[in-house]
C-alpha cells in the first residue's frame, strides 16, 4: 500500500496526545472533545485496517519498512497478522469508552492553581499510550517493538501515580502515598523485566545480525540460522520474563493489585485490558515465533505457572474486600488461562487465548468502568459499604450484573468461548492441566455472585439509599459493551476467522499438531 495505514493508526493518537496537551488550561472541555474525536478517528483507522486484512493472504500484511539505525540493523518495520488486528481493534474500541468514562476523572480541585492543566495531561496521557500499543502489536522489528514496550511505561507511571481515585483519596489521608507506592512498583517491575528482556535482544542480534522477525523467520526456515540449544533457551527465558510481567504471571503479579486499585476505573481498564495484552502477545509473536524449541522445553514449567495464576488469582479474589482489588485478582486468574491456552501448544488453545484476550479486555472493562461509577457515588471502594444499591439504581445493578457474568464466563456471552476453547485445547494435550483448571470456573461464579449479592441486593444502605442510576454519558459507555459482550458471545466468528490463519501459522512455527483423539472414531458400517 502507497498509504502507510499502520503508522496512521498509531500516529493520529500520538499527535492528538500533543495537540490535546497544549489546549490552554481554561479550555479543559475542548481538551476533553478533543482527545475523544481523535480517539474515535483511531477507531476507524483500526476499523479499516481490520477490513484490509485477509485472513486467506500472506502472514504479516500491511507491511511498511525503512531503515532506521542502519549501522545496527534496526528498521522501522511494521505488520500485522490475525492476532494483531484483533487486538488492534479491541484497543482502538476501548480507549473512546476509557475517555467518556473518565470525563470528570481529572477536573482540577478547587484548591489548584487556575493555571494548572491536570484535565489536559491526563487525556493526552491515554492517547499516548493507545499509539504505543497500538504500534507495538503492529512491530515485526524486535528492537522497535522493545522500544515502545519500555516507553509504554512512562505515561502509565503519570497515570497512576498522579490521578488517583478521588473517593478514596478523599477518605485516606495516604492516598497520595499509596497512589505513589503503586506507580513506583509497577516502574521498577516492569523496568526490571524490560532490562533482562534487553539483554536478550543483544543477544538476539549477535546470534542472528538483524532485529527483523521475517529476517529471523527466513533464517530458520533455510537453516542459516545456527542457534545453540543452551542459547536459545537463555535468550527465551529473557523475552519470557519480561512479558511474564507485563501479562502478569504467578509470581511476577504483584504490582497488579495496587495499580489497580489506586488509579482510577478508566485508567483500571487501560492496565489490565489494554496495556497487559502486550505481554501475552509478545508471548504469542516472539516466544514462539523466535525460540520453539525453548518454548516447547519451558512448556511444563510454564503450564505449572499458569495453573497457579488461574487458582490463586480466584482464591484471593473471594476474599478481598476492595471492589477495584477483586477485579485485579479476577484478572490475574484470567490471564493464567490466556497463558495456558497459548502454552498448550494445540489451536484451540491458541485460539482461544487470542480470543480471551479480546474478550476479557471487554467484559472487564464493562465490569470495573460500571464499579467506578459505583464507586465515584458511595465514595468508596469497600465492598461492606454498599447493600441493596438494585434498589435504588436498578440499572446501574443489571449493568454490573452483567459484567459480573461476563467476568465469570456465563455461556452467551463472550468470555464463555474463548475460556471453552482453551479447556478444550488443554484437555487434549494435557488433561490433568484442563482439569485443575476448570476450578477458576467454579471460584469465578464464587467471587462475582458474592460480590453481587452484598453490593446490590439485600436492605438499603442509609449512604447509598439517594443513590443515582446511571447518567446518559454513563449508559453510553456501558450500553455497547454489552452490546458486544452479546453479540460476539454468540457469533464469534468474525474473530476467529481472522484469528485462526494466525495460529496456524505459529503451530507450525513450533512444528506441533493438534493431538489425535486416543479413542478412534468407529465405522458406523462395521458397527452395525
Amino acid at each position: 500500500m502507497s498509504f502507510p495505514l499502520l503508522t496512521a493508526t498509531a500516529a493520529v493518537p500520538a499527535v492528538g496526545a500533543i495537540l490535546t496537551a497544549a489546549v490552554p488550561a481554561a479550555r479543559r472541555t475542548a481538551a476533553k472533545w478533543l482527545a475523544l474525536t481523535v480517539s474515535l478517528v483511531t477507531l476507524v483507522l483500526a476499523g479499516i485496517v481490520f477490513a484490509r486484512f485477509e485472513p486467506g493472504g500472506d502472514r504479516y500484511q500491511l507491511t511498511e519498512s525503512h531503515s532506521w539505525i542502519k549501522d545496527f540493523g534496526v528498521r522501522y518495520e511494521l505488520g500485522v497478522d490475525g492476532i494483531g488486528v484483533a487486538l488492534i481493534a479491541l484497543t482502538a474500541l476501548l480507549i473512546p469508552f476509557v475517555i467518556l468514562a473518565g470525563w470528570h476523572d481529572a477536573d482540577p480541585l478547587e484548591t489548584q492553581s487556575k493555571r494548572w492543566r491536570p484535565t489536559q495531561g491526563f487525556f493526552a496521557l491515554i492517547l499516548m499510550v493507545e499509539a504505543m500499543v497500538i504500534l507495538s502489536f503492529e512491530a515485526t522489528d524486535v528492537f522497535l517493538f522493545y522500544i515502545l514496550f519500555e516507553a509504554m511505561l512512562i505515561p502509565m507511571y503519570f497515570l497512576i501515580g498522579g490521578f488517583g481515585d478521588r473517593a478514596h483519596s478523599g477518605t485516606d489521608e495516604n492516598a497520595a502515598a499509596q497512589r505513589s507506592y503503586a506507580a513506583v512498583k509497577f516502574l521498577l517491575y516492569n523496568l526490571v523485566g524490560g532490562l533482562i528482556m534487553l539483554a536478550a535482544v543483544i543477544g538476539l542480534y549477535v546470534v542472528a545480525g538483524n532485529f527483523s522477525l521475517t529476517e529471523i523467520a527466513e533464517a530458520r526456515a533455510n537453516g542459516s540460522l545456527e542457534m545453540a540449544s543452551s542459547t536459545e533457551k537463555w535468550l527465551f527465558l529473557g523475552f519470557f520474563f519480561a512479558f511474564a510481567v507485563k501479562a502478569p504471571l504467578w509470581p511476577l503479579h504483584t504490582w497488579l493489585p495496587n495499580a489497580m486499585g489506586e488509579a482510577t476505573a478508566p485508567v483500571a481498564v487501560l492496565i489490565t485490558a489494554v496495556v497487559d495484552k502486550v505481554g501475552t502477545f509478545a508471548m504469542l509473536r516472539f516466544c514462539l515465533g523466535i525460540f520453539p524449541e525453548a518454548s516447547k522445553w519451558a512448556t511444563p514449567a510454564i503450564v505449572v505457572l499458569a495453573l497457579i495464576s488461574i487458582v490463586y488469582g480466584a482464591l484471593v479474589a473471594v476474599g478481598q474486600r476492595d471492589i477495584k482489588r477483586l477485579v485485579a485478582y479476577a484478572s490475574i486468574s484470567h490471564f493464567g488461562f490466556i497463558v495456558l491456552g497459548i502454552f498448550a501448544m494445540t489451536s484451540q488453545g491458541q485460539s482461544g487465548a487470542t480470543l480471551y484476550m479480546v474478550n476479557h479486555g471487554i467484559s472487564t472493562a464493562a465490569l470495573m468502568l460500571v464499579a467506578g461509577f459505583l464507586i465515584s457515588r458511595r465514595g468508596s471502594r469497600l465492598i461492606a459499604d454498599y447493600g441493596g444499591v438494585q434498589k435504588v439504581a436498578p440499572v446501574l445493578a443489571g449493568t454490573f450484573l452483567i459484567g459480573g457474568l461476563a467476568t465469570l464466563s456465563l455461556p452467551g456471552l463472550a468470555p464463555f468461548v474463548s475460556e471453552f476453547l482453551v479447556l478444550v485445547g488443554t484437555f487434549a494435550r494435557y488433561p490433568v492441566a484442563g482439569i485443575v483448571a476448570t476450578t477458576g470456573i467454579v471460584l469465578a461464579a464464587l467471587y462475582v455472585l458474592v460480590l453481587y449479592q452484598r453490593t446490590m441486593t439485600g436492605p438499603v444502605k442509609e449512604e447509598v439509599r439517594s443513590m443515582p442510576d446511571l447518567r446518559p454519558r454513563e449508559l453510553a459507555v456501558v450500553t455497547p459493551l454489552i452490546a458486544l459482550l452479546l453479540f460476539l458471545g454468540v457469533f464469534p466468528k468474525p474473530l476467529t476467522d481472522v484469528v485462526n490463519p494466525a495460529v496456524r501459522h505459529t503451530m507450525s512455527d513450533v512444528q506441533r499438531t493438534d493431538p489425535q483423539p486416543e479413542v478412534p472414531v468407529q465405522n458406523v458400517e462395521a458397527a452395525k
